[in-house]
């Protein structure tokens, strides 16, 4: 019972990184800033573009020019982020980003591809993990062989991985990250009947060892903080279902307490609408019902007379805030979902890849008066907190 001893992972989907040479612009100015002010073990969690796995492939120099970068910053890698596929820093991204979805073989080509990769960047007898999408979101159509498909690919996917290993003595995990509103969202709704499912045609095909090893999870704490799960009851339910976490987003999300009379919160809530990303919001009212928008809007903040969404008990949205904040201003945020995460995470059996994702920071409020000048230090702020509270839970289980 430990929590995992690599250097903190933070995520690089913050910066826009169109290029290969976008990548090593960002780890240069920012994660190199971090890791000096940190002044503790770090790792860079990569995310790498369609076009820039494309050029890095196609150019070998250029993936030695990035290993080279993350070692004279003193950084490491050990896990990806192939989540998003295209431009995540374009105008809008929203409902774009669970595109392509696992039933696309681009998906499944990128995700092999970023495995490759991976298994150049770590060192010998290393393991990694590549966070993807919840299959697909619920928004965007599909037909009604959707969840066999994605499945008969997953399976193809841990075929892969297992050939990786054999050839290259690195071991490389999927992690699929539910998200709300997504074909994996709720623990004990969605994600363990998918894996169940995923899991009997695994077997159906003599290869259920291989799937179970290779195919897991990536538990986003913001994620499941928005759906108002008990996170401690939810990695519970995800162990019971023997599916495997290969690794946790150290993350919040925003809460607004008593909407309808919290007029200070709305006002401030309403400077988190944004156009790129989307940000599902969930409401809880005094009965424990739960109602969910596709989106934040400034319509629900202002309805006129109320409805039952405005008259809750609490909001929760999918927008990642800072990791050291409890509060910000009249809004609150899940950070003890977090912490109370963290500490079951620190009693499992075996230690989950840990990362620190928050890539919003280029649209949060007031972001455009300072821009990137403080995101350095922004960053090393986080992962300190971060470290703060896996040293207390490491402790508390020792």
């Amino acid at each position: 019972m430990t929590i995992c001893t690599l250097p903190l992972s933070y995520c690089t989907n913050v910066h826009p990184a169109r290029t290969v040479s976008d990548v090593i612009q960002g780890l240069n100015d920012h994660s190199a800033e971090a890791r000096r002010i940190l002044d503790a073990p770090m790792a860079a969690g990569l995310w790498l573009a369609a076009g820039v796995v494309e050029e890095l492939t196609h150019s070998p120099s250029g993936l030695e020019e990035l290993a080279q970068t993350l070692w004279q910053n003193d950084l490491c890698c050990y896990t990806l982020n192939t989540f998003p596929f295209g431009d995540f820093h374009s105008d809008r991204v929203k409902e774009q980003v669970y595109l392509p979805d696992w039933t696309q073989r681009s998906r499944i080509s990128y995700t092999e591809q970023c495995a490759t990769l991976l298994a150049q960047l770590l060192p010998e007898g290393g393991e990694g993990t590549l966070s993807t999408v919840p299959l697909g979101g619920r928004m965007n159509p599909h037909g009604p062989d959707f969840h066999a498909v994605c499945q008969s690919h997953l399976i193809q996917l841990a075929s892969f991985l297992k050939r990786l290993h054999e050839q290259t003595g690195r071991r490389i995990r999927l992690a699929i990250e539910p998200e709300p509103l997504c074909e994996l969202d709720s623990t004990l709704e969605t994600t363990v009947p998918v894996f169940r499912t995923l899991f009997e045609m695994a077997e159906a095909r003599n290869c259920l060892s291989v799937v179970q090893e290779y195919i897991g999870l990536c538990l986003d704490v913001c994620h499941q903080a928005v759906l108002f799960e008990d996170l401690p009851g939810t990695i519970d339910e995800i162990l019971e279902a023997e599916i495997r976490i290969n690794k946790v987003h150290i993350t919040n999300a925003v809460e607004l307490r008593d909407p309808l009379n919290n007029r200070d919160g709305r006002k401030a809530l309403a400077g988190f609408v944004e156009p790129r990303y989307l940000h599902q919001t969930f409401a809880r009212d005094h009965h424990g019902v739960i109602r969910h928008r596709l989106d934040l809007t400034r319509e629900d903040l202002e309805r006129d007379p109320p409805d039952d969404f405005l008259n809750s008990e609490a909001w929760r949205v999918h927008f990642h805030v800072p990791v050291f904040a409890d509060s910000l201003g009249p809004l609150h945020t899940t950070r003890t979902s977090l912490v109370a995460a963290l500490h079951r995470i620190a009693a499992m059996q075996y230690a989950p890849q840990l990362e620190v994702e928050t890539y919003t920071w280029p649209v949060m409020p007031a972001a455009s008066e300072h821009g990137n000048e403080l995101l350095g230090s922004r960053i090393a702020h986080e992962l300190a907190s971060a470290y703060e509270i896996l040293s207390e839970a490491d402790t508390g289980q020792s």
